[in-house]
């Protein structure tokens, strides 16, 4: 993994409603990080510094250095709590990991020549992202920053499940561990329906209605300068 995403947090010992509020309002998160064979630890984030890293797709999975204290640890976020209306986190929870125990952690997945699909570029067909992330599990430097699936070769009615998701050596898709009846599609291409169609018309319909529009304003605007 290419990025390194370090946190600073500091202990807390308030503990609370009240308490957390205070903390908000001084522009600072709440949180916990807990796991790893330790004592669970409260602690606090700076806002701003935990916005700014939230905006990275990366930081969803990766393996996270936090300070606490100045003592570094090593740890994934586990759980998020926004605000319903606002632009701001309520509350961190952070898993500690250790090198050599298995996690279990949400990977983005990426799609790959979506722009010279065969189902798309040739069948007229449309793309169905039935999933955006996969579950996996491995040891901490074996975690992937995302999975790409490669859909250039997909044709119309086509579909990549699960199963067909190629991943790094040492991880493993969770899902697939369940067993029979759990090889879910991750994309496909089908044909497009009947308003899908009736609504890239329109588009069509919409832009020649705007050529013949900008035609007509360019011809009078010609005859006005003609007079």
């Amino acid at each position: 993994m290419s990025i390194d995403f370090k946190l600073t947090a500091h202990a807390r010992d308030e503990r609370g409603k009240n308490a957390s509020r205070r903390l908000r309002a001084a522009g600072k998160v709440p949180g916990v990080i807990y796991g790893g064979g330790e004592p669970p630890e409260a602690v606090t984030f700076e806002h701003d510094t935990l916005m700014h890293n939230l905006e990275n797709e990366a930081f969803y999975s990766h393996i996270l250095t936090v300070d606490v204290e100045g003592t570094s640890q090593k740890a994934i976020l586990r759980e998020l709590q926004r605000h319903p209306h606002k632009p701001t986190v309520l509350h961190l929870d952070l898993l500690r990991v250790r090198e050599d125990t298995r996690i279990n952690v949400h990977v983005p997945i990426h799609f790959m020549n979506e722009d010279t699909c065969h189902g798309v570029k040739l069948d007229g067909g449309v793309i169905s992202h039935n999933m955006v992330e996969v579950e996996v599990s491995c040891l901490p430097k074996d975690l992937p920053e995302f999975i790409e699936v490669d859909i250039q070769d997909l044709k119309l009615n086509e579909s990549i499940h699960l199963s067909g998701v190629q991943v790094p050596e040492g991880v493993t898709i969770m899902e697939l561990t369940h067993g029979e009846g759990h090889d879910h599609t991750v994309v496909s291409v089908h044909a497009k329906r009947a308003e899908e169609k009736l609504e890239v018309e329109e588009e069509v319909e919409q832009e020649e209605t705007d050529d013949q529009d900008q035609a007509g304003e360019e011809g009078d605007a010609e005859q006005d300068d003609a007079s």
